[in-house]
C-alpha cells in the first residue's frame, strides 16, 4: 500500500515556510560544520557577501584575533567555533564549567512614554502590565491569523522604561512591524517612544560556574538575581551594563547589556577568572545547547505560520490576556487552545542517522504525519534528538514513530522535552 503525506493533507492551512530570507539568507552551509546544519537546515539563499555586506558586532577582532571561525549568519559575521575546540566539547564546557558568547547582533529596543505597557501589548501575547519592575518574560509577536512573527525577551524596568531583546534575524521585520503600530497608536494620542540601542554590545555567560564567576565582577548580589529578573549595575568596574539572569542554554546564566565601546574590555576580564574555566563558545554550540534544552529557534522551529499552541508555548499567553482576548491573532489562537490545534511541536529520540531539519515522520505503516525542524545528536545524551511537527494525534509521550533519513526509516519515540533538564536559578 503506497504511503500517505497526512501531514500536508491535514496543515496545508499553515505551509512550512521554514528559515525566511530575513533569518539565515546568503549562507552556504558548505562552510559550516556537519553538526551546525540544524541552524542552516532550509531555504537558504546564498549569495554573495559583495552583494550583501555583512555587519560585524563590536567583538568581531577580538573573536578573529581569538581564532574564531566567521560565518554568515542572520547578516552578521559570527563566530562558529574557536580554533581546534570542536562544537561538541564547547558544548559539553558549557554543562559543566561557565562559556561566553557574543549575542551582540542581537535587536536591544527601549521602549518609553506612560502607554509604553499598552502600546506593547497590542503587540505581544504576554502580561506586560502584570510584570512587577525589573520582571522579564518570554514572549511573542503574533500577526492576525495567530502566527509568531517573532520571540522576544521584555523587560519592565524600574527605571520607566520597557527593556527589548529579540532576534537578529528579524531585525528589519521587527523594527517595520513595530513602527507601523507606534505610528498608528502615536495618532491615536497614545504615549510612547521607540529607542533603538545601536551602541551597546550583548554577552551571554552561561554554565554551572557562571555566579562564581561573576560575582567578583559585579556591584550586585547575584544571590538576589533570579531567573528572567534584570538590574543595573557595574560590571568589571563599567557603569552601565544591565545584567539579565537568562540565557539560551538551559543552564544558569546572564546575559549582559554593556557598552560596546567596553565590551572587549569587559570580555577579557570575565575570560581571565580564576574561579572557574570560562571559555568562548559559539553559534554551533549555542544551538546545540538550546536543542537540548528545547528551545525554539526562529525561523526553525516557529514561524509566522505557527501558532504559539502548535509550538508548546500556550504558556506564555498571560491569564489576563486570555480574558481580555485583545491580543493579534486572539481568537484563532485562544481557540486552539479550547479545542486543539491540529499539529504540535514534539520532542523525538531516534537511533541510526540523526534526523535533520525537513527529516519526514511517519507512522507505523509509513505516512507521513509530521517533519522535523530541528535535530542532531546530543553531546550530553550521547543519541540523536529532534524536535518535530507531528499530527496531534501522534503526539503523546511514548508514541512510536519513525523518520525517513536517507531514504530509510528509523524507529524515534516522542518523549518529553527538555531533554537535558534546565538548571534556571530560582528561589523556591
Amino acid at each position: 500500500m503506497a504511503s500517505v503525506n497526512l501531514f500536508k493533507k491535514a496543515t496545508t492551512k499553515f505551509p512550512s515556510s521554514f528559515l525566511n530570507e530575513a533569518r539565515l539568507s546568503f549562507v552556504s552551509s558548505s562552510l559550516l560544520p556537519f553538526n551546525f546544519h540544524s541552524v542552516l537546515n532550509a531555504k537558504i539563499i546564498r549569495r554573495s557577501l559583495s552583494q550583501l555586506p555583512l555587519k560585524k558586532t563590536c567583538l568581531y577582532d577580538f573573536h578573529v584575533a581569538k581564532g574564531g571561525k566567521m560565518v554568515p549568519f542572520a547578516g552578521f559575521e559570527m563566530p562558529v567555533q574557536y580554533g581546534n575546540h570542536s562544537i561538541s566539547a564547547s558544548h559539553v564546557h558549557t554543562r559543566e564549567h561557565v562559556s561566553l558568547f557574543d549575542v551582540s547582533h542581537m535587536l536591544q529596543t527601549k521602549l518609553f512614554g506612560k502607554d509604553r505597557e499598552k502600546f506593547m501589548e497590542s503587540l505581544v501575547v504576554g502580561d506586560i502590565q502584570g510584570l512587577g519592575d525589573n520582571q522579564g518574560t518570554l514572549t511573542l509577536y503574533t500577526n492576525d491569523n495567530g502566527g509568531i512573527i517573532d520571540d522576544l525577551i521584555v523587560t519592565k524596568t524600574e527605571q520607566g522604561y520597557l527593556y527589548v531583546v529579540s532576534n537578529a534575524g528579524c531585525i528589519d521585520k521587527d523594527l517595520a512591524h513595530v513602527q507601523s503600530k507606534l505610528t498608528k497608536f502615536q495618532k491615536q494620542g497614545g504615549d510612547v517612544q521607540l529607542e533603538v540601542l545601536t551602541d551597546r554590545g550583548l554577552v551571554a555567560v552561561q554554565g554551572p560556574g557562571m555566579m562564581q564567576t561573576m560575582q567578583p565582577l559585579v556591584d550586585c548580589d547575584l544571590s538576589q538575581l533570579t531567573f528572567m529578573t534584570s538590574t543595573i549595575t557595574k560590571v568589571c568596574n563599567v557603569s552601565d551594563c544591565r545584567v539579565t539572569r537568562c540565557g539560551y542554554t538551559g543552564e544558569d546564566g546572564v546575559e549582559i547589556s554593556v557598552p560596546a565601546s567596553k565590551a572587549v574590555d569587559i570580555v577579557k576580564e570575565i575570560l581571565a577568572s580564576k574561579e572557574d574555566d570560562v571559555k568562548l563558545a559559539g553559534l554551533g554550540a549555542r544551538d546545540t545547547l538550546r536543542l537540548e534544552a528545547g528551545l525554539c529557534l526562529y525561523g526553525n522551529d516557529i514561524d509566522e505560520n505557527t501558532t504559539p499552541i502548535e509550538a508548546g508555548l500556550a504558556w506564555t499567553i498571560g491569564k489576563r490576556r486570555r480574558e481580555t482576548v485583545d491580543f493579534p491573532g486572539a481568537s484563532i489562537i485562544l481557540k486552539q487552545l479550547k479545542d486543539k490545534p491540529l499539529k504540535r511541536r514534539v520532542g523525538l529520540v531516534s537511533s541510526g542517522a540523526p534526523a535533520r531539519g525537513h527529516t519526514p515522520v511517519l507512522d507505523q505503516n509509513g505516512n507521513q504525519i509530521g517533519e522535523v525542524t530541528s535535530g542532531g545528536p546530543s553531546p550530553c545524551l550521547k543519541k540523536n534528538i529532534a524536535m518535530a511537527y507531528v499530527l496531534s494525534e501522534y503526539a503523546k509521550l511514548g508514541t512510536k514513530l519513525q523518520c525517513e533519513v536517507r531514504k530509510k526509516q528509523i524507529p524515534a519515540e516522542v518523549v518529553k522535552m527538555p531533554f537535558v533538564p534546565a538548571k534556571y536559578f530560582t528561589k523556591k
